[in-house]
Parts: C-alpha cells; sequence; structure tokens
C-alpha cells in the first residue's frame, strides 16, 4: 500500500518536535491561529505545494488509509528519537507522515505545516510545483443563517470543551466566526452581550460575578439530539473525522481546502468552479459500500497512537497557554489616574499637590467593564472613603481639566471608548480641596497672554506695555478680562497669533457678551486692552516694533491720479480707524489745490503694493468698515464711487489675463448675468451669443461658469472688486454636463482588443496617440504619459446614470474599438492628465458623483464584465522578476476592505492571488511622482506596547494613502530577500529631477539677478496681485 515510503534517506531529514525548532517562524509574535467554525485544519502552502496539500488532504480523509498508516507501530517504523543512532533502522517519511495526520485531525490550529515532510522527502525550497487544485471533501454540515444571535451562541459553547467561556472571549469568538462584533451586529437590536444572556436563563448560566457563561446541561443535550437529526444550524461542531461520513441518509455537505482555508461549498457551485481552465485533472475513487465502525463516528482519536495522542494534547495545552499570554497582553493599555484628593484648584485648573502621589500609572485589561475599574482603584486605594467618581481628564496648558464622567459599569472600557494612556481624574464628583470645579468641554480654560499698560507706584499708567498670563474659561465672555484686569472700561483687540501689528483685531463694544471660544481663541492667543483714557490714540506697532509713548499721529496717504494740474502729487491725510472717507477725500482735493468741481466726480480708490487700482471705496464708509489700514495709500480718481446698490467690476477676455488688460464697469447687483454679458460684449466691439461668463477664482485662473444666466449678480454672491472673464463657447442647458471622453489603454498590457476594423494591427483612435509602450523594467506607472486618447466631448443630463454616459461615449465617431457593451468599460475620471477617481457604479446618476463643469473622463476597456462593490478597491499588482530590475506586467487585483485597511490583509490578499505564502511575500506601493516605492508592512509591529493609538493602521491614510488604480510591487521572499524595490527606470526619473530642481534653481537666481538690475520704477510684466488678507481655510476629514 505505501510503495517506496520506507525507502530510508536519513542524511537529508531533520525532526523537529511539534513547536520546537520550526523551520518557518511567522514574523508577529502572535501563536497560530485556532480552526475556524468548520474545525476542519487546512495545510499551509510553502510556496508551489498546492498539489501535495491536495493529495495528502485525499490521503488524510480516506480512513483505511490513515488508519492503516497509524496501525504501523516502532517495530515497523522505528522510533525518530533514535535516528541519530548508527545502527537504527527509522523509516522517516511514514513518521512524519503520521505526525502530519495526528496534527491535522487533533491539534487546535488553523493550518498545519509541512515543512518537516517534505525535509523528510529531501525536497528543497527550488522544487515547486506551479498549479493550485483544490479538494472538496464531503460532511455532514448544514448550511444556515446568522440572523439568529441564540444558534451562533449554542454553537460557539458547544465547541468548548467543557461548555463553560469567559464573556469576553465569547464576544471575540463571535467576532471571529462571523466577521462582525455584538455591538455592531445585534446591539441595537438585542441589547449587551450580558443583558441577552441574562434574558435567555433558560438557556444560558451565567457565574454570580457575571464573568463566565456555560450552556445548561438539557440544552446541550437538545443540541447534539437536534444535531443528530441533521436540523440545519448556523455552525456544527465538527471533527476532521466527521461523524457517519458513509451514511447515504444523512444530508451532506462538501468543503472547500484551498491550503489554510477551508470554506463550506455548495454542491452546485462545484461544477461552476472547476469548469474550464480550472477543472482538476487528479481523481480519487473511493468504494461506496466501505462502512466505518460505530465507535469511529465523530471520534478524531480513533486509532490514533499513544504517543502521538500524548503530544497533541500537550501541544493544544501549550497552544491555549501562549494564545491566552497573547490575549492577555494584546489588550492591555496604560491609564493615567489623578488622584482627587492631592489636587488643588487654582487660577481656573486642577493642579498637583505632590508630584510624587498625585498620579498613578495603572496597566489594565481594556476587556473588563467600568465596574472593574472601579473595584480595582478601590482596592489600590486604602485611604478612600465616600463616593468615587471617574472622569477623563486632560492636561492642558492652564493645568490639568476633567470633562466627562463615566457612567455605565456593565460596559466594557473599549466599549465607552476609554484610549490608550488616557487621563482618569478620581475624586468624589462634587468638589475638590472643599471647591466645586466646573467640568466639561465648555469650560475649558484658556491660557491668554494679556497685554496691557503698566501702572507706576503711584498708581498712574506708565508708557510701557506688559504682558501676564491669564486663565479664563473658554465660554467667559471676552469683556470678563476688564474685571481680571481692574480696569473700568476701554478698547480690545485679539491676536490668535503673535505679538505683532498685522494680526491684531478690534472687538466691537457689542461683542463683549460673547465667549472666548466664539471669538477663536485657543491657548497662547493674545489679547491686548487699551484703556479708555487713552482710547484716542494707538498703542499697536509702527513698522512691526512696540512703541512706548501713545502720541504718535496715523495718517493716509493720497495720490492724485485726476490728471489735472496741481502743485502737489502726494498728500498726507491725518486719521484714525473711524474717520469717513468723504472727509478724507475733501481734504485731499483741498491740499492738492484741485477744482471744487472734482468734490462731486471724483472717488479714492486704494493702490495694492503693483501700483494696481482696486475698487473704489464709498465714502460713506470708514476706515475700519472699509478694511483700509492706517498709512495705506489711496489715489484719487475722477469719477463717482458705486453706490450700495452698485458694483464695480473688472473684466477681461479669455482665461489668460495680462496686467493692465482689464476693463471696468458699473453696474446694478440686480441686473441678470446675460444683461451683464451683453454689456460687457458692447463694450469690447465683440458680436454673436456664443460667449459666456466665468468668475476668476482667487489664484486667478477662470472659476466654474456661470449656468444660471437669468439670475442677478447678487443671488449669485458677485460683490464689488470681483473680476469676470468672457470665454468663448456655449453653455449647454441647465442640468447638463459638457463631458470630454478620453480613451485609455494601461501601458505593459499586450491586450487582446483591437480595432474591429482591422483585427491585426490596428491604427490609434482619432485625436491622439496611444503612449509609448512599456519597456522591461518600468514600474508599471500605467497612468504615465500619452496612455491617453481624446474621443470628443458629449452633452449628457445630470439626471443620467453612468451606463447611460458609457453607451454614449460609445457612439463617438472617434471611437474605433469594439465593444460588446457599456458593462465592459471601466470609467475613470482624469486629473493632471491621468485617470484619478474610479466611478465604479453602473446605475447611480451622474449628479450623485459630483462631478462638476469641468470634469474629463477617460474609459478603459475590459476584458469581461465588472461590477465592483463600495467596498472593493481595485490594485495594479506586478510581480518582480528574480535577479532583475525589473517588474512582469501588471495585473488588475479587487480587494474587498470590507474588514478594514490593514497592511496584513492587503499581504494576505497578495499572497493569495499569487499562490504564495503571506510570510514569504513582500509587497510596496509605487509613488510614481516620486519614481520611490513604499514598502507596506504592518505598523503594529514596528511599535511598542505603550505608543500602539487607536485605529492607527489605516492604508487610505499616511504614509500610504493607498485608492483605486495604485500600483502595488510584490517581491518573492523565497528567491529574492533585499529591500529593494527600486527600478533603472526609476533611478533615471531620480536623476531627470533632479536636474531640473537644479536647473530651476539656476533660473530663479538669474531672474533675482536680473530683476535686481531693473530701475525700481519700470514696469514689469507678471501676474497681477491683490492686496494680502487673512485666509481661513477649514480642513474637514475624508477618511
Amino acid at each position: 500500500m505505501f510503495g517506496d515510503l520506507f525507502e530510508e534517506d536519513s542524511s537529508r531529514v531533520s525532526y523537529n518536535q511539534y513547536g520546537k525548532g520550526k523551520r518557518l517562524k511567522t514574523k508577529a509574535l502572535e501563536p497560530p491561529a485556532p480552526r475556524e467554525f468548520t474545525n476542519l485544519s487546512g495545510i499551509r502552502n510553502q510556496g508551489g505545494t498546492c498539489y501535495l496539500n491536495s493529495l495528502l488532504q485525499t490521503l488524510h480523509f480516506t480512513p483505511e488509509f490513515r488508519e492503516a498508516l497509524f496501525s504501523l507501530g516502532p517495530e515497523e517504523l522505528g522510533s525518530l528519537e533514535e535516528k541519530d543512532k548508527p545502527d537504527a533502522k527509522v523509516r522517516i517519511i511514514p513518521l512524519q507522515l503520521q505526525r502530519l495526520f495526528a496534527q491535522l485531525l487533533l491539534l487546535d490550529q488553523e493550518a498545519a505545516s509541512t515543512a518537516d515532510l517534505t525535509d523528510s522527502f529531501g525536497w528543497t525550497s527550488n522544487e515547486e510545483e506551479k498549479s493550485k487544485p483544490d479538494v472538496n471533501l464531503k460532511d455532514l454540515q448544514s448550511e444556515g443563517e446568522i440572523d439568529d444571535p441564540l444558534m451562533i451562541l449554542k454553537a460557539i459553547l458547544l465547541q468548548e470543551e467543557s461548555n463553560l467561556i469567559p464573556v469576553d472571549q465569547l464576544g471575540q469568538k463571535l467576532l471571529k466566526k462571523i466577521g462582525i462584533s455584538w455591538n455592531k451586529k445585534y446591539r441595537k437590536q438585542h441589547g449587551p452581550l450580558r443583558k441577552f444572556l441574562q434574558l435567555h436563563s433558560q438557556l444560558f448560566l451565567l457565574s454570580s460575578d457575571g464573568s463566565t457563561v456555560s450552556l445548561l446541561k438539557n440544552c446541550v443535550l437538545q443540541a447534539e439530539f437536534s444535531f443528530q437529526r441533521n436540523d440545519p444550524q448556523v455552525f456544527k461542531t465538527l471533527t476532521s473525522e466527521s461523524p457517519r461520513l458513509n451514511d447515504r441518509t444523512s444530508c451532506p455537505h462538501w468543503f472547500d481546502i484551498n491550503d489554510s482555508k477551508v470554506q463550506p461549498i455548495k454542491e452546485k457551485d462545484i461544477e461552476q468552479q472547476f469548469q474550464g481552465k480550472e477543472s482538476a485533472y487528479m481523481l480519487f475513487y473511493r468504494k461506496s459500500q466501505l462502512q466505518r465502525p460505530p465507535e469511529a463516528r465523530a471520534n478524531p482519536r480513533y486509532r490514533v497512537p499513544c504517543h502521538l495522542l500524548n503530544e497533541m494534547d500537550a501541544a493544544n495545552i501549550e497552544l491555549q497557554r501562549k494564545r491566552a499570554e497573547y490575549d492577555s497582553t494584546n489588550n492591555e493599555f496604560e491609564l493615567r489616574l489623578h488622584m482627587g484628593p492631592h489636587y488643588h484648584f487654582l487660577n481656573g485648573a486642577l493642579h498637583p499637590i505632590s508630584q510624587t502621589e498625585s498620579v498613578w500609572d495603572l496597566t489594565f485589561d481594556k476587556r473588563k467593564t467600568l465596574g472593574d475599574l472601579r473595584q480595582s482603584v478601590f482596592q489600590l486605594l486604602d485611604f478612600w472613603e465616600g463616593d468615587m467618581v471617574l472622569s477623563t481628564a486632560k492636561c492642558l496648558p492652564a493645568g490639568l481639566h476633567v470633562y466627562q464622567t463615566l457612567d455605565g459599569d456593565d460596559l466594557t472600557l473599549c466599549e465607552i471608548e476609554i484610549a490608550n494612556e488616557e487621563d482618569i481624574f478620581v475624586w468624589n464628583g462634587v468638589e475638590v480641596g472643599g471647591i466645586q470645579i466646573p467640568t466639561g468641554s465648555d469650560c475649558e480654560p484658556l491660557l491668554l497672554n494679556v497685554l496691557h499698560l503698566a501702572t507706576s507706584g503711584e498708581g498712574e499708567k506708565c508708557q510701557q506695555l506688559t504682558e501676564s498670563p491669564q486663565v479664563f474659561p473658554s465660554n467667559a465672555e471676552v469683556g470678563s478680562v476688564f474685571t481680571a484686569l481692574a480696569i473700568p472700561v476701554g478698547a480690545i483687540f485679539l491676536s490668535s497669533t503673535e505679538r505683532t501689528n498685522e494680526g491684531w483685531t478690534a472687538i466691537p463694544q457689542e461683542d463683549w457678551r460673547k465667549t472666548f471660544r466664539e471669538q477663536g481663541l485657543t491657548n497662547g492667543s493674545f489679547v491686548l486692552i487699551q484703556d479708555s483714557s487713552n482710547n484716542n490714540n494707538s498703542m499697536l506697532t509702527k513698522q512691526g516694533e512696540w512703541i512706548t509713548t501713545v502720541n504718535e499721529t496715523n495718517w493716509i496717504q493720497v495720490k492724485n491720479l485726476c490728471q489735472s494740474e496741481s502743485e502737489e502729487e502726494l498728500v498726507k491725510i491725518p486719521a484714525t480707524a473711524n474717520t469717513v472717507v468723504f472727509d478724507i477725500r475733501i481734504k485731499a482735493i483741498k491740499e492738492l489745490k484741485l477744482m471744487k468741481e472734482l468734490a462731486e466726480n471724483s472717488c479714492l480708490r486704494p493702490i495694492d503694493r503693483d501700483g494696481k487700482l482696486l475698487c473704489p471705496v464709498p465714502d460713506n464708509c470708514t476706515l475700519k468698515e472699509a478694511e483700509l489700514r492706517i498709512e495705506s495709500s489711496l489715489g484719487l480718481c475722477p469719477g463717482k464711487a458705486p453706490t450700495s446698490s452698485q458694483l464695480f467690476l473688472f473684466f477681461t477676455m479669455g482665461s489668460h489675463i495680462q496686467p493692465g488688460t482689464e476693463m471696468e464697469i458699473i453696474v446694478e447687483e440686480t441686473i441678470t448675468v446675460r444683461d451683464c454679458l451683453k454689456i460687457m460684449l458692447e463694450k469690447l466691439g465683440l458680436p454673436g451669443d456664443t460667449w459666456h461668463l466665468r468668475k476668476m477664482d482667487w489664484c486667478y485662473e477662470a472659476g466654474e461658469p456661470l449656468h444660471e444666466e437669468d439670475a442677478t449678480l447678487k443671488e449669485l454672491m458677485i460683490y464689488s472688486g470681483d473680476t469676470l472673464l468672457l470665454i468663448e463657447g456655449k453653455l449647454p442647458p441647465p442640468g447638463f454636463l459638457k463631458v470630454p471622453i478620453w480613451w485609455y489603454q494601461p501601458r505593459g498590457c499586450a491586450g487582446p482588443w483591437r480595432s474591429h476594423q482591422d483585427q491585426t494591427n490596428g491604427p490609434p483612435p482619432q485625436g491622439g496617440v496611444w503612449g509609448a509602450s512599456a519597456t522591461q523594467g518600468a514600474p508599471g506607472d500605467t497612468y504615465a504619459e500619452a496612455s491617453l486618447c481624446y474621443l470628443g466631448d458629449i452633452e449628457i443630463s445630470e439626471d443620467a446614470t453612468l451606463a447611460e454616459l458609457k453607451s454614449q461615449a460609445m457612439t463617438l465617431p472617434s471611437s474605433e474599438f469594439f465593444v460588446p457593451s457599456p458593462a465592459f468599460l471601466r470609467a475613470w475620471t482624469v486629473e493632471s492628465k491621468r485617470p484619478s477617481r474610479l466611478l465604479r457604479i453602473n446605475q447611480q446618476q451622474l449628479r450623485e458623483y459630483k462631478l462638476g463643469r469641468r470634469t474629463e473622463i477617460c474609459l478603459e476597456l475590459l476584458q469581461k464584465e465588472e461590477n465592483l462593490g463600495p467596498q472593493d478597491v481595485l490594485l495594479r499588482i506586478q510581480r518582480r522578476l528574480p535577479g532583475e530590475r525589473a517588474y512582469g506586467p501588471p495585473v488588475d487585483l479587487v480587494w474587498d476592505t470590507a474588514r478594514g485597511w490593514t497592511a496584513g490583509a492587503l499581504q494576505r490578499q497578495v499572497a493569495d492571488c499569487c499562490s504564495l505564502p503571506v510570510e514569504k511575500i513582500e509587497i510596496a506601493k509605487y509613488f510614481p511622482e516620486k519614481f520611490e516605492w513604499l514598502p507596506v508592512s504592518s505598523w503594529s509591529l514596528q511599535t511598542t506596547k505603550r505608543k500602539k493609538k487607536k485605529k492607527q493602521e489605516n492604508l487610505q491614510g499616511a504614509p500610504y494613502y493607498l485608492k483605486d488604480g495604485d500600483t502595488i510591487g510584490i517581491k518573492n521572499l523565497l528567491v529574492e530577500d533585499d529591500g529593494d524595490f527600486s527600478t533603472d527606470r526609476d533611478d533615471a526619473g531620480k536623476e531627470k529631477q533632479k536636474q531640473l530642481a537644479l536647473g530651476g534653481r539656476k533660473s530663479q537666481e538669474a531672474l533675482r539677478g536680473q530683476s535686481s538690475s531693473v530701475v525700481s520704477g519700470a514696469e514689469s510684466p507678471g501676474r497681477p496681485q491683490r492686496p494680502e488678507a487673512s485666509l481661513s481655510i477649514h480642513v474637514g476629514s475624508f477618511r
């Protein structure tokens, strides 16, 4: 029966007892995972050992072969302990095969290793098999639903030897079995897990302290009886020796054993899975009349030798110990306990009385409840009397502040979202040191730097500013700063940055009742207090330096631009922030000795630092209302300023703005966009109706078109001083998009798709040229260079679906490729001449994609229909060629991220796709704009336990920013173990970037040299600049 398994070759064999001296060691300290809900063990793939694994599983599930092998004792095979003795006769291969079958039957691990067995064959890592068949085993397992928590919890408890398990571990095993936690799946309908177990006391028995749970005995008997009746269950207690394997009256079920993974499979799906190219060519026949003895039913220990039983029992005990240690270590975190009796409330915050006794570090299990934490703190503090309240706190610049009281003693620390290294304040919940303290985020203390005039010894105000730190609650009124400084009344100036003249903002008296938080102040902000006795003078700086006197005069500079004869060209007019613009204009006309008629037909316009005249300032405004700073320059120009109902606009033709080419116009704010366009076309002398308006954005580029031509400028929020651009081209009707369509072909794809006009070597589509084909060694930058070909524009409704857009694009005359249906097209948005965002749902309306008016779309032809889900990520993977700095052609990989964006999940998906062990590959993401590869690794393995943060590992965030279309390089560590992913093309690209950067610096130095030699009054072309203004940008979270 065993052929040449008895042939000896002890010189090529290494024997390792289980758990000692393993050849393949995992990178993580995590012990091997236990068996899945099928209770069947897979076999790890060493790299090309797929067929070997299939054969071994087939022999293992052939009880006649397995038990015949187990029947061979030391008399026939010898003992592995004697293999090194010169006269001993040891049969290594059958002994290792016995151990492997015992592990598959009895060892509680997800997959067994064949390393010792292949060593006994004398195999090396170079002798690999290339195909990957699957094995399907027929067993008694009914497929059920997971919507009934009672059935799931009963099945999990039945898998325990004593039917007893801690409640925390029950929740973890539930998460592992169904892939979702109790809180997310059942809490909303059934409440917390412990309460659910208490409500079903007829099934579950909770311990007195609620820490463990077990099934009642009658429930165990009923469950076993239901299994004997073959009732469908969610999870059935399985063994490698399945009960009633040959009982044809039972309800059979098939299992798909794919190396390490064992999953149920429906019988109707087997034919579909193994048809065509995936068809296996190894068949194994077994007589259907063979019967198993009754004592073998549901008994995996049947006929296993005693020494292997003892070895597996010891190995299971060791695995349980390691898992318990790992589980405990992985769920511990640090807490900082701040003891209320050792704190006192001072200057708006809590401060420790003694540094040694005020803060205690506590290591605690985050799976335990808040009540457990409270009990542990009680045991630590023998001196505590009365009630104990635990509250979250935070150390701020002003001191310690208490936020939220922790409630719910039956909730775990994970459920109440306690983080690692959290600050916990331990107190009675009422007062600290006899003082009732404020709590919550609303009254968070702010440490502000207050500037005010110093007071002399005689109580008089000095001319010197002093700075003092002050603490205020964030919900306190701004006017309370006068009370804190004992100043009756005055003026308040705020600055959120530093003590300079640029960032100060005066607070009107009506805003003094607003809080510091409403005014946007944070820790470290500056507050300048000016006494009412100095209200007519400025304590702010001149030329950025603080002054010690308050008697200097402020002024506005006015330049004559009326082209009238005058002795003076420039005058300075004394002014304050409350001076009216009309008064400044009249004084300037008098001092410039101009004609009195200009008083009725002139205006003041600010002059920016480039000499450009800005929008006229209304006469009835003050300098403060017009946002003009002291010492600003104004130009006295002919013409009236616009009224409060009018707009002063700049406009020009085209999107490329040249300095000095803008024209000016004054229109009513109630005028429509269509009428405004007509007036501008008349001023430019342009005929026709094929023009539209765009508003210039803040970076001096053409913004979105003004589509609503019947809307008024006021409704579209067009303000005085804005620049409108006249762009040629008629806009699509309201509710329609004009979308440029491109054809996209990834580089490196040979592609069976050709033009239906020329099946051999068709020409590229009209309107563009395909990019150069990928060369060997290119890192798979599928978006680079000229891989896009312009097809044309389509006009389509925003209510149309993505499938309709694809269908309309297929009708473009430039599209010469044969497309069976829109489902064979993949759509991307185009940014910077590269595909950017993947549009994945064909039946979704274009409006929901929020494409925008300037969005361009490229289409990619597929070999088969594609239907990506919202959790699927499309990646391009490339395997590195052994011994070369090059990669093979790219292959699309669809990664389901429903269980998280972790590096480990991605690595397992890539390993399964490449048929390689996960521990024997290394992957890296390619950044084409930098010509760099960034290895993808599990961050939790690179950080210590104290530094681990919640939700830290996410490939969507820094530094990977993984998204659709990214290139992933794969390196097989079995043949190449260096950490270099780069190619020759990367080196050339980096060198080119370096040369371009060096050339750019030289060009800037040359331009600076030229500008220094030009006369300061000469005009030089350049982009017009507006006056500097503060800019506040709010960046939301897009993860």
